[in-house]
């Protein structure tokens, strides 16, 4: 694939998944869109999907392949584990996990809060209890 078609099917990945939008993922991904792509600023879909609770969207993306631990942005995102754990997205937790995340990942390269960090501070007693059921730790 040429360098300019993939940037074209990656940011209608991306814009897709931004609107919640599973029938546009599915079809970009279909076109050759890399599940794993970021946007300009380094957003990937899957930290878009997971942030925003989007569980079926979560299980589309990771079952075309995008990594489930790719930090997303620079500096005001993260990991998708730590998205979701944050706002107590349980079921996208839930795929995340079943999908190889780390649940013990710390964000911000390694830095930051980990996803029992932020599900803690919630606080989202669901996400910590399947968090800790899957082995994680406080980051901080």
């Amino acid at each position: 694939m040429n360098r300019r078609r993939h940037k074209k099917l990656s940011r209608r990945l991306v814009d897709a998944a931004l609107v919640g939008d599973i029938g546009r993922v599915r079809a970009a991904l279909r076109a050759g869109a890399p599940a794993g792509t970021t946007d300009t600023a380094g957003t990937t879909p899957l930290y878009l999907a997971s942030v925003s609770g989007a569980a079926d969207l979560v299980r589309v993306l990771l079952a075309a392949g995008a990594p489930p631990d790719t930090e997303s942005g620079t500096g005001s995102e993260g990991t998708p584990l730590c998205g979701a754990a944050c706002w107590g997205h349980t079921e996208a937790v839930r795929a995340l996990l079943a999908h190889g995340a780390d649940p013990n990942l710390r964000e911000d390269h390694g830095t930051g809060w980990a996803p029992l960090d932020w599900a803690s501070k919630g606080p989202h007693p669901e996400t910590v209890e399947l968090l800790v059921a899957a082995g994680a730790r406080p980051g901080r």
